[in-house]
């Protein structure tokens, strides 16, 4: 069996797994450890498949870390395009559809939070049959949950682990 069809399994799912953490598309992971492989020729090469793979997604983070957006004023030239909004629109579609995976009375806590109408807490309490005083540690358990969700799914960690 040759190393490319032995190691392509096994590169695929280190890539998937380490990938988002890292913020970048696994197939670009892959190839770059396929690169890394045309350069040199490991003595045990499912060992260091999964040593690349990490390098990289370190290399990967560090990186992201490295490279700032432009800080750009809006105009109304900015404003008029559709990008922004389609942008924006995208964003809230993806909270939305996480708030609709997260578990237990989220989905109902957080959708009331986000609400266009802005209600009170008393009147979020009332709307879902909870006490004012519990809506506030279920709210904040329910917002956790959705940022570890969003994180995992789109975000790039910063310097030592934290998320930004």
């Amino acid at each position: 069996m040759d190393l490319v069809t032995e190691l392509s399994p096994l590169l695929a799912a280190e890539a998937a797994a380490e990938a988002f953490a890292a913020g970048v598309d696994p197939a670009d992971l892959e190839q770059a450890v396929w690169v890394r492989l045309l350069e040199q020729t490991p003595d045990e090469p499912r060992r260091w498949v999964r040593s690349a793979v990490r390098a990289e997604a370190r290399l990967a983070r560090r990186q992201a870390r490295r490279e700032l957006p432009y800080a750009v004023e809006p105009s109304a030239a900015a404003e008029a395009r559709p990008e922004p909004s389609a942008l924006a629109a995208e964003r809230r579609r993806a909270v939305r559809a996480a708030v609709g995976r997260t578990p237990g009375r989220c989905p109902e806590v957080l959708a009331a939070m986000l609400s266009p109408a802005d209600p009170t807490y008393r009147e979020i309490a009332g709307e879902l049959g909870m006490s004012q005083g519990s809506l506030g540690p279920v709210r904040s358990r329910c917002l956790s949950c959705l940022r570890r969700m969003l994180t995992s799914e789109v975000a790039v960690p910063g310097r030592w682990g934290m998320e930004r």
